[in-house]
């Protein structure tokens, strides 16, 4: 789950922001991507360097489906309830966000600690609110052997978070034109994704186990590069569903929907036409 600060895509965004009252007295921040039309959706969780690392994706996908990017409660200036502290806790409050905004077929993707939140919600989805599931590079299983395992960030320094997180240079933060404020949010963030990992941080120890009960399909598409969450942990992911699916994405790292967004659409539409909609694609 790295901290630092991602680039994303310049494409111009044309989302609008508004705040969605939850249970539980959470007052949920979220950007809206393209039009509510049929009551489906795309819903995009970041991972620990924040919702606009998923806003490149987010308005490429908007131009097929209505899509939807959460801030995590605490993260980037947000209010965060003392109860929600754990990433089950995420995964309950956007299955609300899924009920109050009426919203089925829902394809959750979900970068790094997003992933991990996504594979939660598949866990807890009680009322058929989601679709399928996408995994970008995500965290949250334990790796069964040392090799396989995810770097902990919190014992790097944001340089060399960034450089296992990236393949190509050009995509890596400046650290040094940072502001005050930029360093402020980001340490920040980092605070509150540590309250939300918890003690293991970037896994629970049990999720691997449970993730057989998940039913709907799944891809798990992994950057090639990536030096926090390696390739072996990805494939291990796609193996720990029933309907998983995997596929590797070239020239990438932590962030393939940054780095190769056009490889990721690929491989996201490829998933839709054989696995979710084959009758259609025929």
């Amino acid at each position: 789950m790295p901290t630092n600060t991602a680039s994303t895509a310049s494409t111009a965004s044309t989302s609008t922001s508004r705040t969605v009252d939850l249970a539980g007295g959470l007052a949920l921040t979220i950007e809206e991507y393209g039009v509510n039309s049929d009551g489906s959706a795309v819903l995009l969780l970041h991972g620990g360097a924040g919702p606009r690392t998923m806003a490149g994706l987010a308005t490429a996908l908007s131009e097929h489906v209505y899509a939807i990017v959460p801030t995590h409660p605490g993260f980037d200036g947000t209010l965060r309830p003392e109860w929600a502290d754990s990433v089950a806790d995420l995964a309950v409050a956007y299955l609300d966000l899924l009920d109050t905004l009426d919203l089925t077929g829902v394809m959750v993707i979900g970068n790094s600690l997003g992933g991990w939140i996504a594979a939660e919600m598949a866990l807890r989805d009680t009322r058929g609110r989601i679709g399928a599931l996408t995994l970008l590079n995500a965290v949250g299983i334990h790796a069964h052997m040392k090799k396989n395992a995810v770097v902990d960030p919190r014992t790097l320094a944001p340089a060399e978070v960034s450089k296992l997180s990236f393949a190509n240079a050009a995509f890596r933060p400046d650290f040094s034109s940072f502001s005050d404020e930029q360093r402020a949010a980001a340490a920040a963030n980092q605070k509150t994704m540590a309250i939300y990992g918890g003690d293991a941080f970037t896994h629970d120890p049990k999720l691997r186990g449970r993730l057989h009960r998940v039913t709907v399909p799944v891809l798990v598409a992994w950057g090639e590069q990536d030096g926090i969450a390696p390739l072996t942990y990805g494939r291990g992911y796609a193996d720990s569903f029933p309907n998983g699916h995997f596929a590797p994405i070239p020239e990438a790292g932590h962030f393939p929907h940054i780095e190769q967004m056009g490889r990721t659409l690929g491989a996201i539409g490829a998933f839709v036409d054989t696995v979710m909609k084959p009758d259609e694609a025929a």
